[in-house]
């Protein structure tokens, strides 16, 4: 759900090789899965889906890990699902427009008057991040309370205490906040919680046993705990659900996933006028869902980012093939994990990565030269390295930390985020790379 430097990027770009047949070599994608379980590159769980029907499924590593306990995932293990939610949400959005109890006009005036700009900003620009409304979970200070429950009034008063980032319709800008709001729309529209709203009209309706609003995570109903990998497997901090609502708070499992993205587009659950709307892209971003690509090839779906869960759901219509992954732990980029899933069913060329070990092994003592505080006059953000015994961390302002894997001399990768990290000792020095950005930092004395 939240959005912040140091972690993949929202949208998935694919676009490599050309497609040919369509031949599907799943004994190639048990491959794929298996090194990435053997390798501690992955945890998660993948279904497709042709036709409706569910041609592969596939979970591993574990989703609960407690020094020798372990609980292996298996198909029926839920994660967290981040901005997926938003595919929920804006479908059930729809379907009260549908009723003619709201409108794409409706402004948020008429509910929540101590919002910036409310009059001004309708239901259709917090559909499409056209609002203004400043993400919360942009704020460094988010990380300070995003373990604690809040009220609908706590957040609403997040919410508002912040100015407008632009007038309303004026562009498009991610934000959470836009959806937190929509689901406090549903909740007063519709008389009921959006659990339960979520309930009625979409999971029971469609038979998705396994998809709810989650709460604390909870092992005996198969939910799963994310974790981020230093050494070994250590469990991330969980966000408290009551925060992100109907823009990141539903749990489910690939299965239902699929279920429920092709039910939207068999139009079981909203009007091909207003699949239509959802689909109709505005700066790269439609009503609940974006356009993902592949080659010559388009899918429309979300993913979601939380705590350390990560998830894509694409439809292909094309194809009539949808595609889910949820993960609650990688090391190996999710977006390389997709095009390899994607790539073998496509039948295009691709080797399976093999994970050898770095060219380089250095010694505890070999780090010491990087360990420092290090700040740029480029970015207002200052980075920690520190060493756990032969592995270099890093740790940005108000971040999470994370491991560094050395490439070449004074060289160092995170490839979850697509960082790299190259130091000069000598000149107190290490420059910083992702995303096409180079920053430069020099370590404070």
């Amino acid at each position: 759900m939240k959005t912040k430097i140091f972690t993949t990027a929202l949208l998935i770009g694919l676009s490599f090789g050309t497609i040919f047949s369509q031949s599907f070599n799943k004994p190639k994608l048990d491959s794929l899965m298996n090194i990435l379980a053997e390798k501690n590159k992955a945890m998660g769980s993948l279904t497709i889906s042709k036709n409706g029907t569910v041609i592969y499924s596939r979970a591993i590593g574990y989703s609960f890990i407690s020094g020798n306990e372990k609980l292996p995932a298996t198909d029926q293990t839920k994660y967290r699902i981040g901005s997926i939610s938003k595919m929920f949400t804006a479908t059930m959005i729809f379907q009260l427009i549908e009723d003619g109890k709201l409108k794409l006009t409706t402004t948020v005036d008429k509910y929540f008057p101590q919002l910036p700009n409310a009059s001004k900003i309708t239901i259709s620009n917090l559909l499409n991040h056209r609002s203004g409304l400043h993400n919360f979970t942009d704020d460094p200070e988010y990380l300070t309370w995003m373990t604690l429950p809040k009220t609908q009034d706590d957040m609403l008063a997040i919410i508002a205490k912040s100015k407008s980032d632009f007038q309303p319709n004026e562009k498009f800008s991610y934000s959470n906040s836009n959806y937190v709001v929509l689901g406090y729309i549903i909740e007063k529209v519709s008389k009921q919680s959006y659990p339960k709203y979520l309930r009625n009209r979409i999971t029971s309706k469609i038979g998705l046993s396994n998809t709810y609003v989650g709460t604390k995570t909870d092992t005996k109903k198969n939910e799963s705990f994310s974790y981020r990998f230093l050494n070994s497997w250590e469990q991330a901090p969980e966000t408290d659900m009551s925060i992100p609502g109907a823009a990141g708070a539903i749990v489910s499992t690939p299965a239902d996933l699929t279920k429920f993205i092709e039910s939207l587009f068999s139009l079981k659950l909203v009007s091909n006028s207003s699949l239509t709307q959802m689909k109709t892209m505005t700066d790269g971003y439609g009503m609940g869902m974006f356009q993902i690509p592949f080659h010559m090839k388009s899918a429309y779906g979300h993913n979601g980012g939380i705590d350390s869960f990560l998830s894509t759901l694409a439809y292909f219509p094309e194809d009539s093939l949808t595609v889910a992954y949820c993960t609650n732990g990688q090391v190996y980029p999710m977006n390389d994990i997709l095009i390899g899933i994607l790539s073998i069913y496509f039948d295009m060329p691709y080797s399976i990565p093999t994970f050898n070990a770095p060219s380089i092994t250095l010694k505890t003592e070999d780090l010491d030269k990087y360990l420092g505080v290090y700040s740029s006059t480029q970015i207002p953000l200052k980075i920690t390295i520190t060493k756990n015994n032969t592995t270099l961390i890093s740790q940005a302002t108000e971040q999470s930390p994370f491991p560094l894997e050395a490439t070449e001399k004074d060289k160092f990768t995170f490839d979850p985020a697509g960082i790299k990290m190259e130091f000069n000792p000598d000149k107190r020095e290490m420059t910083l790379k992702q995303g096409g950005e180079t920053v430069l930092f020099t370590k404070e004395k």
